[in-house]
């Protein structure tokens, strides 16, 4: 377990918790109302809390299946990455891929997940070429359907 600061920004919104033991990721919620109109409709929605990722970690915000399988609603960029440097507010950008009903969230709504793992630096090494693998340059969608 890895102890992650946080500044509660908004003292009345509870800290990211999971919602049953063991679950990987942490509920993120929503600092204020917004709506999420039809049809790509997208807001950048605030959730009250600050964090210090651990040097070697990273924070990922991912969606809720819940609000994607029956809402549409989704992070529009996921995962966003919450490095171990920033300091500012955690935000989530959310869209609306309903093609006709607008979706309303209320302060305190579970808008997304957000899940802490180390990560490895990664040293980039030039070379001539690449081994051959298997799948060798077969790219999107070579494998089928």
């Amino acid at each position: 377990m890895v102890d992650v600061a946080l500044v509660h920004l908004d003292v009345d919104l509870p800290a990211p918790r999971r919602a049953r033991l063991g679950d990987a990721g942490c509920d993120l919620v929503a600092r204020a109302d917004a709506v999420l109109a039809p049809a790509g409709g997208r807001a950048t929605i605030a959730t009250g809390i600050a964090l210090k990722i651990p040097e070697g970690y990273a924070g990922l915000v991912l969606p809720r299946s819940g609000l994607a399988a029956k809402h549409g609603v989704t992070c529009l960029n996921a995962p966003g990455l919450i490095d171990p440097g920033y300091r500012g507010e955690v935000a989530v950008i959310l869209v609306n891929t309903d093609p006709s009903i607008p979706y309303e969230i209320f302060r305190g709504d579970r808008i997304a997940q957000l899940v802490v793992c180390r990560v490895e630096e990664a040293r980039f090494v030039a070379v001539e070429s690449l081994e051959t693998s298997e799948r060798g340059e077969g790219g999107f969608g070579h494998s089928g359907r």
